[in-house]
């Protein structure tokens, strides 16, 4: 076992008197060291509650044998985060994340390991963790936030967060009042848990467990649940099992795990930063996942479930529907089922005894809410290394949308000029110097999207950036404009009233400027000068490279 290198031998009594300082008696340093990966916080909803899991997971790990020694990572709520200089931090907390997992198991030298998500950047950072030690693990999530309740005009309604967001753009816009909105923010966040929508946190949560990695249930139960810690503890005591029989997580993480992700996501009309994500964890395993390979699949899995922000459910209804296997076996003619899971049988397995309960949650295959899916990558002469579009959520008239650019470079001013209401219906909204690189940190935009949906024109103004979105984001909203202005893509080169045409149809994002016109403007611009001259962000933006590749670092590419 690897952690022998911490207790065996005459040379380790001083490394054993410290474990006996722990409180562990001599017969556990005979049994495998599980190192339980925890990103509790009283800082996210969606964290608050991971103490109690991982109790029930080191309950699980005793149960099956194990030793249970816990540690922490950091965690960035990106709601709190958003609009402000705090969501420059967000996306690099993932390195870091995965960076810090990888001190501690080494350090430590832990045999497995039980990895306790929820939100946002912790899921896949704790994911490349997994790839990159490459120690038998499994994932428990601490679950969906149930949704909350106002009473609407035809009765009680379910809200979340989005609402919130879209409820500010609806007050400016004058067809909200304030104390409409105080209502809304009073009670669309209930409790503990992951933003109730099929946002980031819960995308993530859910395609663990089409990678494999999650037990079923892991991105649909509900967090306060009993069924959760019971999960967390079948978890707990599952990882003595992958262990025992040596299965880790590039066993499990292969191409076709990728491909059943992607699929997955695909039918659910996922977030958009699965693909920053889903590609990093593939990097860290040793897979190469190219964005044409997300637009193939997208072109064969038609978008099923009828999910918030843009739909009428979340995820404590696709959990009574039957949840993500039932999402995988309507699918299944689409997927590879001989992946291996950490149940130690293949996802065929687990979807095979599935069912869909809720066709109006799953819609059937022959029936989609759109026939390709959810998510879609751009490519054009304004994209040349591609861009994304949540396709599930751009309404049909907007599917194809020509219009003039109105240019800012920053978030900041470009909320501040949606404020003002400074465009016009059929304008496209440019917002550059965002992305990874010239941020830094590629921030979440869900603040300026959600004004231009509460204010009812999502159908008439697009937005493109090289930054990117948060999954609750609707609209004609393209990000990920790779590559990124900072490191002089055509993005930069654009100016008031150019004409740019967003064609999601045909997966095409363009500027109406032949290629030497874009040339010359781009050799005529001064030099990228960092915004953050010092500190960690300064690093990462020497580090980072483009959002085609997940962002991650020049070293590891």
């Amino acid at each position: 076992m690897k952690s022998d290198s911490v207790r065996k031998g005459v040379e380790r009594a001083p490394h054993r008197s410290l474990f006996y300082a722990l409180g562990h008696p001599r017969e556990d340093l005979d049994k495998p060291f599980v190192g339980i990966v925890n990103s509790y916080t009283t800082v996210i909803p969606g964290h608050m509650h991971l103490q109690s899991i991982a109790n029930s997971v080191r309950e699980g790990i005793r149960a099956g044998g194990g030793v249970p020694f816990e540690f922490s990572t950091i965690g960035v709520c990106d709601g709190i985060a958003m609009n402000h200089p705090g969501m420059k931090f967000s996306l690099p907390s993932r390195e870091l994340i995965a960076d810090s997992v990888e001190i501690m198991a080494e350090a430590h030298g832990f045999d497995a390991l039980v990895f306790i998500p929820n939100c946002d950047k912790i899921v896949p950072g704790m994911l490349m963790a997994a790839a990159r030690l490459n120690l038998p693990c499994v994932f428990v999530s601490g679950g969906p936030m149930l949704p909350g309740r106002i009473m609407g005009e035809d009765g009680p309604a379910d809200i979340d967060l989005v609402h919130c967001f879209e409820g500010v753009g609806k007050v400016l816009a004058h067809q909200m009042t304030e104390k409409q909105l105080d209502e809304i923010e009073q009670r669309a966040c209930p409790g503990c848990g992951s933003c109730s929508p099929i946002a980031t946190a819960n995308t993530m949560n859910c395609l663990t467990e089409a990678l494999g990695l999650g037990l079923p249930g892991n991105g649909t139960i509900p967090a306060p649940e009993g069924r959760r810690l019971q999960l967390a503890f079948l978890a707990g005591k599952q990882v003595m099992q992958v262990f025992e029989k040596g299965l880790k997580p590039r066993d499990i993480l292969t191409p076709d795990a990728f491909h059943n992700a992607f699929a997955v996501d695909m039918a659910l009309g996922g977030s958009t930063n699965t693909v920053l994500h889903v590609p990093a964890i593939a990097h860290a395993a040793g897979v190469d996942f190219s964005l044409k390979r997300i637009n193939e699949i997208s072109e064969s899995v038609p978008h099923l479930c009828d999910m918030r922000p843009y739909g009428k459910f979340g995820l404590a209804d696709l959990d009574l529907a039957g949840g993500i296997p039932a999402v995988m076996k309507e699918i299944s003619r689409k997927l590879k089922p001989g992946a291996m899971t950490v149940l130690s049988k293949t996802i065929g397995d687990v979807w095979r005894d599935a069912e869909v309960r809720d066709r109006r949650v799953i819609h059937p295959f022959e029936k989609p809410l759109h026939k390709t899916g959810g998510v879609t990558i751009l490519f054009g002469n304004l994209a040349p290394d591609g861009a994304v579009v949540k396709s599930a959520g751009v309404a049909d008239d907007m599917m194809v949308h020509e219009g003039p650019a109105r240019c800012f470079n920053s978030e900041e001013e470009a909320t501040k000029a949606i404020a003002a209401r400074v465009f016009q219906p059929g304008d496209v909204i440019v917002v550059r110097y965002e992305g990874p690189k010239g941020g830094p940190g590629m921030r979440e935009m869900l603040t300026p999207t959600s004004m231009l949906s509460g204010m009812g024109v999502d159908k008439t103004v697009a937005l493109v950036t090289d930054g990117r979105f948060s999954g609750g984001s609707r609209g004609a909203a393209v990000g990920h404009v790779s590559p990124e202005a900072a490191a002089r893509g055509p993005i930069a080169a654009l100016r008031d009233g150019d004409i740019i045409r967003v064609d999601v149809t045909n997966r095409r994002l363009d500027v109406k400027l032949d290629d030497k016109e874009i040339k010359e403007r781009l050799a005529s611009l001064p030099p990228f000068t960092p915004k953050v001259k010092r500190g960690f962000l300064a690093r990462y933006s020497r580090l980072v490279t483009s959002a085609s590749t997940g962002a991650v670092f020049e070293d590891e590419v």
